[in-house]
């Protein structure tokens, strides 16, 4: 390798180096507190009680991140994500939503799961009402922890990996076109490795009526496998988002990027283990949008540039990755 290329890349892992510290690490003394919970949400002519963690920062929050796990895996898998987000100062909510439902209350569609996720955008719609579904539920799960819950901060982040891009991205939709004044505070959405269900048209329709607005929709998406569709969902970012900058792609990427160590024996073994590098990188751009979304700011560290020594555009944080843009 050249001394050129060397510089380079001595420069680039000492921007992920200090990227990682300033974003991921927790500060001194600093460890978020998991809360476990349920979450009510109406199902059909019933109410489902769904398993819910809170994970608690040190401090008030800089805001809640909403983090949803994919298809036919629990909240436990991203476990470390919410972690490493509520070491940072965000209120997590990680509920886990039904793979299987006979009345169609699932977190992907098998038929038509849009009542259900009509119900998921409510629990948002009604946040700050301190009888809503959400408020209870952080309450009760302090209140078990022998804690105080912190008031449920106005803005918000969605994260969704897999079949939960799908439906954070729709739950944006919704409240779009039914709350609009909280979709005023929902301040992005981060999608990993996104996927599109079998059956209908989620995605596309949800992504085409956010496509005008002005939130922040990035995406991280991993090679194309049958774990992700062929990368379907992330063809539908490409197809309906026309925006300069709509993430990257990383060809040697898991699609258990996103659970990182959170993943189980399954997850890896159909889809592959994650790496440490890809992890923290990940990691990394989640939380560096996030806390751009949130303070309206924008790092130069997670977004693209162009050097002398590489023309085409790279992102600091990620330069093994390729830039994803519109078809």
């Amino acid at each position: 390798m050249s001394s050129r290329g060397s510089a380079l890349a001595a420069a680039s892992a000492a921007i992920i180096a200090a990227c990682t510290l300033a974003i991921s690490a927790p500060t001194a003394g600093a460890e978020a507190s998991r809360l476990p919970g349920t979450i009510d949400i109406p199902c059909a002519t019933t109410t489902l009680q769904q398993s819910a963690d809170w994970y608690l920062p040190t401090g008030t929050p800089r805001g809640m991140v909403w983090i949803q796990h994919g298809f036919a895996r629990t909240n436990s898998n991203v476990a470390q994500l919410a972690t490493a987000f509520a070491d940072s100062g965000y209120l997590v909510f990680a509920p886990a939503l039904p793979f299987m439902d006979l009345a169609g209350c699932t977190l992907q569609n098998l038929g038509d799961n849009t009542g259900f996720l009509d119900n998921v955008a409510t629990l948002f719609g009604t946040a700050t009402d301190p009888d809503g579904a959400l408020a209870r539920s952080l309450t009760a799960a302090a209140a078990r922890a022998g804690t105080v819950a912190p008031q449920l901060p106005s803005n918000f982040v969605f994260v969704g990996h897999s079949a939960g891009a799908e439906a954070v991205a729709f739950v944006a939709h919704r409240l779009h076109v039914a709350h609009p004044e909280v979709f005023a505070h929902l301040r992005g959405l981060v999608l990993l490795d996104p996927v599109k269900s079998f059956l209908g048209d989620n995605s596309d329709r949800a992504l085409a009526d956010l496509d005008p607005t002005d939130l922040p929709i990035l995406t991280i998406a991993a090679a194309p496998s049958l774990c992700n569709n062929l990368g379907s969902g992330t063809t539908a970012v490409q197809q309906q988002l026309h925006r300069p900058f709509l993430g990257i792609s990383v060809s040697d990427g898991m699609h258990t990027d996103a659970e990182g160590t959170s993943s189980d024996s399954l997850g890896t073994l159909l889809c592959g283990t994650p790496s440490v590098a890809n992890t923290t990188m990940l990691r990394t751009l989640t939380l560096g949008w996030t806390g751009d979304f949130l303070a309206g700011t924008e790092t130069a560290a997670y977004y693209p540039t162009t050097t002398e020594a590489a023309v085409t555009p790279t992102v600091p944080a990620a330069p093994t990755a390729t830039i994803l843009r519109g078809k």
